[in-house]
């Protein structure tokens, strides 16, 4: 019964694998549900400020502001937003994967890349691209703190204004639902009207400012591009929680039918074995 012996090890392996995949997939569905809470009372305030922002970009439209300007600059940079853990399914491999591809239209026109990056998972892989990371935020734990990611962010901000860079994205994964995450690139500089407007472009509006407009506008606008980062790094939060408990309910479910065949083997193994042995004590019966 040695082999008899080899299959009932694995198959309480296999059953300890299981409880903990269990445990995993009932941690994630908790912190999913507040990751998604979070996500949603971001949201208010990214679609007042694009408002607050559609509204002023209307009312000076005199004063241009240096992140609404295009230059010529042969280097792009991307803040890409990753999580700190594995054992979420594909989510960071397909952002990951849209990344690279940019990367390599960057390099087939000549333009190098600098990049900021959220999680331990895009800065690996920056780094094993020879991407030039200027900046990097890392275990940031489930919840967000905006002071965290500010000061990495206007290493880029302060790159596209001296003009080291032509642009930057925004990579990260958008949630959907629970069962469907979408990997997400959007050019955060430089702004568009399209992309403050949005569809408020009925009305015009007018604002006294004080102290000046130069002033107003640049925070306001500022304060645009860090809600929108929040934005980003709460949604990938809650993509990331969704996928982890969707990939942990899979493994579970592939741990149950492992068990489960490994013990048809192991059934199938005892009855042989006293198959056998019935055989022998039939047999030497006879022979006396």
């Amino acid at each position: 019964m040695a082999a008899g012996k080899e299959i009932r090890g694995k198959i309480k392996s296999v059953e300890n694998t299981k409880k903990i995949t269990k445990a995993m997939e009932m941690v994630a569905a908790s912190k999913m549900r507040k990751a998604q809470e979070r996500m949603r009372a971001a949201r208010p305030y990214s679609e007042k400020i694009r408002k607050i922002a559609s509204h002023l970009g209307q009312a000076n439209p005199e004063y241009v502001h240096p992140f609404m300007e295009h230059n010529n600059a042969k280097a792009s940079g991307f803040i890409v937003v990753s999580t700190d853990k594995g054992l979420c399914g594909g989510l960071n491999t397909n952002m990951l994967r849209i990344v690279a591809q940019k990367l390599k239209d960057l390099q087939a026109i000549g333009h190098s890349a600098k990049a900021m990056a959220i999680g331990n998972k895009g800065l690996g892989f920056l780094n094993r691209a020879g991407v030039d990371v200027v900046s990097h935020v890392t275990q940031i734990g489930d919840t967000p703190h905006l002071d965290k990611l500010i000061g990495p962010v206007k290493l880029l901000l302060d790159a596209y204004v001296s003009k080291e860079i032509n642009a930057v994205y925004l990579c990260y994964t958008k949630f959907i639902n629970t069962m469907k995450q979408e990997p997400v690139v959007e050019q955060l500089l430089p702004l568009s009207n399209s992309q403050i407007q949005g569809n408020h472009k009925k009305n015009t509006w007018d604002y006294l400012y004080e102290p000046d407009a130069p002033s107003v506008i640049e925070d306001l606008l500022i304060r645009y591009i860090e809600a929108l980062v929040y934005q980003a790094v709460a949604e990938n939060m809650a993509s990331e929680q969704s996928a982890r408990m969707v990939a942990m309910k899979s493994a579970t479910d592939n741990a149950g039918n492992v068990i489960g065949e490994l013990k048809l083997i192991y059934n199938k193994t005892r009855q042989a074995a006293i198959t056998k042995e019935l055989s022998e004590i039939v047999a030497g019966a006879a022979a006396v």
